[in-house]
């Protein structure tokens, strides 16, 4: 397996890794929680008819760094804009799981010129009483691969020290990137999404683990029915948690593939 070409981008003055791997239409992928300590086979399988473009969000493995000043949840949104403009993903179709998924929407919301088609995998973003999410950010360290795929070996290998990485700064690194979405999406990942749901006129795919143990299943309904121009069509994920794409990454990047056509 090759690996990609990594390249450097600055976001309000702070260093942003992209990953770049493929040929074809371009199409851009933003990690869920922990971001993405390594290269994975879902980007694989997307970048076999796909130029796929990883850009790590501030604060998020890869020497991305810049998320301790962003204060407010605006200031998250300009800056992911930047990311995706720098990264050359400014029209370009966009996919997003889980905190990168809540900003995806937010991309199309709120710049719709900026993506062409969308893909959402259980995204961050809103919150129901009645069901609520859970706080990944309040449990024991143990229960936290569980709790984000339904095999906890696929967490667990994602997140083990890459290559060449420091055994005292790789920990560090990890609690950097729990911090960064913390500083997001504490608690529970609200953000008041439902109120900009409407504006995503980007055809939209919305993507569910059937076993997501953090956003419920039930809150792609939620999404889809506050997505008004999307024209939203949901799929679930036999035997996938909440990262899906580290549990079944075929079967994800085929729904995707097939979305973008």
């Amino acid at each position: 397996m090759s690996e990609p070409r990594t390249t450097t981008v600055e976001v309000n003055g702070f260093p942003c890794r992209v990953w770049t791997k493929g040929s074809g239409p371009k199409v851009g992928f933003l990690a869920g929680l922990g971001g993405l300590p390594r290269w994975l086979p879902f980007l694989d399988e997307l970048a076999k008819t796909r130029t796929v473009v990883v850009p790590s969000l501030p604060g998020y493995p890869g020497g991305s760094t810049g998320h301790s000043v962003l204060d407010t949840h605006l200031d998250w949104v300009l800056a992911v804009r930047q990311l995706l403009d720098k990264a050359g993903l400014a029209g370009c179709d966009l996919v997003g799981a889980s905190v990168g998924g809540a900003f995806a929407a937010e991309i199309a919301a709120i710049f719709p010129g900026h993506v062409k088609k969308l893909a959402l995998l259980a995204p961050f973003g809103l919150f129901d009483e009645t069901n609520p999410a859970t706080d990944p950010w309040a449990q024991r360290r143990d229960a936290v691969a569980g709790l984000m795929c339904a095999d906890a070996d696929k967490w667990s290998a994602m997140v083990s020290p890459p290559e060449g990485a420091n055994s005292v700064e790789w920990p560090i690194e990890m609690v950097r990137a729990s911090e960064a979405a913390a500083r997001a999406f504490w608690p529970l990942g609200a953000t008041k999404l439902e109120k900009r749901l409407g504006l995503i006129a980007a055809p939209t795919l919305l993507l569910w683990g059937e076993k997501d143990a953090v956003i419920p299943p039930s809150y792609a309904q939620k999404f889809a029915t506050g997505m008004k121009g999307g024209s939203p069509r949901i799929e679930t994920v036999p035997d996938a948690g909440h990262l899906a794409y580290l549990d079944r990454p075929e079967a994800v990047a085929s729904a995707i593939l097939a979305h973008l056509g």
